[in-house]
């Protein structure tokens, strides 16, 4: 099964870093600024919550359903249960590197239905797009993270 890892640094501690990602609306915050997300139901993530949305890739809707589990304080993972994909599992991971640095970790199993159904998720979710969203992602939770921490000081 392929697999997608991405790590990078925030410069906070792992609270504000865990914090971040557990906050209500993150999937909107963490959109990309040319993509359109559509919330249908985004539950506190917990184990057993569901998110559930349609993200716009130009003018072609993407329908995902997800399901939260292996909840801790550091981590989770959102497993697909309706979408593009046969298999998407993804997990986040945050760990302190120091009192102020904290790592993320972004690791995906994911697996492509065959035949042209599996053409349309291999045209959407190829590991050069999923770079590029990641590599967007970093950049939002660093600008985000830090704003967050400046306002509560």
């Amino acid at each position: 099964m392929p697999v997608f890892d991405f790590r990078f640094s925030v410069d906070a501690p792992l609270q504000a870093v865990s914090d971040f990602h557990f906050e209500p609306g993150i999937l909107k915050t963490l959109t990309p600024p040319l993509m359109i997300m559509q919330v249908h139901n985004f539950e506190p993530i917990a184990e057993g919550s569901v998110a559930e949305f349609t993200m716009w890739m130009g003018p072609i809707p993407v329908h995902w359903k997800a399901l939260h589990s292996a909840v801790t304080k550091t981590s989770f993972t959102d497993t697909q249960v309706e979408g593009p994909m046969k298999h998407w599992a993804h997990t986040h991971t945050f760990h302190a590197q120091d009192d102020g640095t904290t790592l993320v970790h972004e690791h995906i199993e994911f697996e492509h239905y065959g035949g042209l159904r599996g053409l349309w998720s291999r045209l959407l979710f190829p590991k050069p797009a999923l770079f590029a969203l990641f590599t967007i992602r970093k950049m939002i939770t660093r600008k985000q993270v830090k704003k967050r921490l400046a306002a509560a000081s």
